[in-house]
């Protein structure tokens, strides 16, 4: 009976053993699989910063297009197309606009911020009817970004409005390109998504259970506003080191705070990239190679905590 009752110890110590293993095999495999459907797509528009210039193509094609950004500059930058109403070019956004942001932002800078804000009543009528449709999120200075956007045939404006040290944005300061997308459809399909971030009323919703690895991020912007900022909702992927302050990074995301979207960021801080600002309805997608560690997703629009568009999740080794 000794026996009969070591025996079947030995049974089921060997099945519960076996049971484990084949759990942890089955996750090893399903994480392999994971990393293995995501691969970098080589198909690319290319996009290069040195330092306050967008270079790429003048013309490209309609339809689904994957942009990488490198941005080989000191700051961190972004890019963010606007198709721009008939009749309008970008010379239009350096004489007619910028100029009015430039004031506002040197009026608030002075500690008149009541002034500042009246003076972006002198923006241009066509102004408002400008169509934000996507872009990176906000990359560190020497980084790469994959972000695979839907564009319409037309003219657009691209730009990058983060602050010099001074203020200055980067717009004025040579970071405003025109871009003619054609009637030729690119052909490309969208890619295969391995996590999911709906833009609704009461802010991002995703699934807090991210592994590390590999990842294809698809925003699905499902509802949409304006914000005080003249912005509307957009996904910044960020990281976040043990010593970062989450209030100093949620001011900081307020281009109109003398604190706020200026070089450099805040410390302990790194941008990864993201999914800019598009209108209701739309869907973009963003490329992301996760090491554990704490991150957040943060829109750039103040009272971004209480708008549920600042949520932070941790990746685990």
């Amino acid at each position: 009976m000794k026996k009969l009752n070591q025996l079947i110890l030995f049974v089921l110590v060997f099945t519960v053993f076996n049971c484990k293993n084949d759990k942890k095999t089955e996750s090893v495999i399903e994480v392999a699989e994971h990393e293995e459907t995501v691969k970098l797509p080589t198909n690319t528009i290319d996009i290069l910063t040195r330092s306050m210039e967008f270079v790429m193509a003048d013309t490209i094609t309609s339809g689904w297009n994957t942009f990488k950004y490198d941005n080989r500059a000191s700051e961190t930058h972004f890019f963010r197309f606007v198709k721009m109403p008939e009749g309008i070019t970008s010379e239009n956004f350096k004489t007619e606009s910028d100029p009015v942001f430039e004031e506002g932002m040197d009026l608030i800078n002075e500690g008149k911020t009541e002034e500042g804000f009246a003076a972006f009543s002198k923006l241009p009528e066509w102004f408002s009817k400008c169509i934000s449709t996507g872009g990176s999120g906000l990359i560190a200075p020497k980084s790469k970004t994959y972000t695979a956007l839907y564009l319409e045939p037309g003219l657009y404006s691209m730009e990058c409005y983060v602050k010099m040290p001074n203020g200055k944005f980067h717009s004025t300061m040579g970071m405003v390109k025109q871009v003619y997308v054609s009637e030729t459809d690119s052909g490309n399909v969208v890619p295969k998504a391995t996590d999911t971030i709906d833009i609704k009323e009461d802010g991002f919703h995703f699934n807090r259970h991210i592994p590390k690895g590999k990842h294809i991020f698809q925003v699905n912007v499902l509802s949409q506003k304006l914000h005080e900022n003249f912005a509307s909702t957009d996904v910044h992927l960020v990281k976040l080191e043990p010593h970062a302050n989450r209030d100093t990074l949620e001011s900081w995301m307020v281009w109109y705070d003398p604190k706020g979207f200026i070089t450099p960021v805040p410390n302990g801080v790194e941008f990864l990239g993201g999914f800019n600002d598009a209108v209701q309805g739309s869907t973009g997608y963003f490329y992301a190679n996760l090491k554990p560690g704490k991150y957040a997703f943060i829109a750039e629009v103040p009272n971004a905590k209480a708008k549920g568009l600042f949520k932070e999740f941790e990746v685990l080794d």
